[in-house]
């Protein structure tokens, strides 16, 4: 996942340079994190993002309360999540990555 989120704040400075250089350029990345977890876990996100260059435009920590209704109204191009459980939504037509790693996924 490191890997994958340095790649994006790479991607976010390219659009901060754009945007200096070009005040009318318009971002075509927006990140948002949607995690059904809620206080104290909220920290340890924010924490590891920042570690990670990551800015994000959005976040919806929802305390155990399903991803659906965000997903519908966000309509990401891509949702990553830990849980194949949460890879089954009624979001619509959003493409749904699992990413085997964290607790849920331990053998």
């Amino acid at each position: 996942m490191a890997d994958l989120f340095r790649k994006l704040s790479l991607l976010q400075q390219l659009e901060d340079e754009a945007q200096k250089a070009d005040a009318s350029y318009r971002r075509i990345l927006r990140t948002a994190i949607v995690t059904a977890r809620s206080a104290p876990a909220h920290e340890r996100v924010i924490t590891t993002l920042e570690h990670w260059g990551v800015d994000a435009n959005e976040v919806f920590f929802l305390g155990g309360m399903k991803k659906d209704r965000i997903l519908s109204i966000l309509k990401p191009h891509m949702f990553f999540d830990d849980q194949r459980s949460h890879l089954q939504s009624d979001a619509g037509n959003v493409p749904m990555v699992h990413i085997p790693f964290g607790v849920a996924n331990v053998s």
